[in-house]
């Protein structure tokens, strides 16, 4: 793509009442425009970065057997007032709304007890089980205050996963999959590091559940971690978990988190509450055992700006970069020449380039490509080609070297 073509510009100005870094660069660079408090578009460049999270939260999903489906935004009041969910007392955050007839809806804030009772149709015996599906939708929860920018919204995009087991054992061992599936999720958005899976308050089965907490300053809650032994406690559940753990206090680092990802084992309890059953080896009728995995796709946007971002702008991983490489070309006819030359070449070989083909100044240039933050830039300039070279620039290092055209391109494929 080339950036005249972009409908979006860079700024310097961002909405006064936004504080969050990510949501500040992210707006900044063109990649967000903010509708209101919690809730934001997506431009192309903001799209590209979703769907290469997306893609990488796929692939993983796949590999453990989930099917991706897509679920329905509008939710009838009765399926969830079997759990008793529908209830605002017991859930806060849901939107509702009415149909022209005056029948009462909810906007999906999550979607247990609507797989439940689709699923109910399709598994009746023990030979349909385990099965497990996925989607990625736009949750919408009307929290009191939304903060920290796209990391903690009223509207946000979700990947959220449900397994269906006919007996414990068998969700225990899905649930170890999936533990491993994130955590590779994880590596592969560069975060992996940083990112602890992390005893939570439990519910209905456990007495823990499972968080998928990224250390980071811009986080809202309270980690305490143990490096060396790979341990991590929120620190709501602290005095119970070094208890179960068997460790000190003292030997925890106390560090500031964002939670990227929610694992949750439900056991029977939907099951049992809905009256969803199947039909067993035996011939009895059984409770289905259920568990649920969620992953924030835009949260996880959120945390990697504000994990990479520098003072001169975001800084992406190339796994999830909207652009691999940021084109610079700077000069007369020549340098138009041989920069769309190697735009072509190197988009025949399927390296991703965004192209900053405008009449700017190469000041301006500069900025914008650190701003928007690709990994690698590209100068083609007359002084360069006069040298038979071209600069290649790490963005995380801000090395610039000076390259021969089958140089760069061997470097960058």
């Amino acid at each position: 793509m080339k950036v005249s073509q972009l409908f979006t510009k860079t700024s310097k100005n961002v909405p006064g009442d936004e504080t969050a870094k990510n949501a500040r660069l992210l707006i900044q660079a063109g990649y967000v425009y903010k509708v209101m408090a919690g809730v934001y578009a997506y431009t192309p460049l903001g799209l590209r970065v979703l769907e290469n999270i997306k893609r990488i939260v796929r692939e993983e999903m796949n590999a453990i057997g989930g099917q991706e489906i897509i679920m329905s935004s509008l939710q009838r009041r009765e399926t969830w007032e079997t759990t008793g969910r529908w209830d605002d007392e017991v859930v806060d955050v849901w939107f509702k709304t009415k149909l022209k007839d005056d029948t009462e809806l909810g906007l999906a804030w999550s979607h247990e007890e609507a797989i439940m009772e689709m699923m109910q149709q399709f598994v009746k015996s023990y030979k349909d089980l385990p099965t497990s599906v996925y989607q990625f939708q736009t949750k919408l929860r009307n929290e009191l205050r939304a903060k920290s920018g796209i990391m903690r919204g009223r509207e946000f995009v979700m990947k959220d996963m449900y397994s269906l087991h006919a007996s414990a054992e068998d969700l225990d061992t899905y649930y170890s999959g999936a533990i491993e599936a994130y955590n590779r999720v994880y590596d592969r958005l560069g975060i992996g590091d940083d990112t602890y899976v992390t005893f939570a308050s439990g519910g209905a089965f456990t007495k823990f559940s499972h968080e998928f907490q990224t250390i980071c300053d811009a986080g809202e809650d309270v980690l305490y971690v143990h490096r060396e032994k790979n341990i991590a406690v929120n620190e709501e559940v602290l005095d119970d978990a070094v208890k179960e753990l068997g460790i000190e206090k003292s030997e925890l680092e106390k560090v500031k988190s964002a939670e990227v990802g929610n694992i949750f084992n439900f056991g029977t309890d939907k099951s049992e509450t809905m009256g969803i059953r199947f039909t067993d080896s035996d011939g009895t009728q059984k409770p289905i055992y259920l568990a649920s995995y969620g992953i924030g796709i835009t949260r996880a946007m959120g945390v990697i700006v504000e994990k990479f971002a520098d003072d001169k702008g975001l800084v992406w991983p190339e796994s999830v970069a909207p652009f691999t490489v940021y084109l610079v070309r700077i000069g007369g006819d020549e340098a138009t020449k041989q920069a769309d030359e190697l735009y072509a070449e190197l988009t025949s070989k399927g390296i991703e380039v965004l192209y900053d083909d405008r009449d700017e100044r190469p000041g301006t240039k500069f900025a914008d490509a650190e701003l928007m933050g690709m990994p690698h830039r590209v100068t083609v300039s007359d002084r360069l080609i006069e040298a038979g070279k071209l600069e290649h620039t790490e963005r995380t290092s801000g090395e610039a070297v000076q390259l021969t055209r089958s140089e760069l391109v061997a470097r960058l494929g």
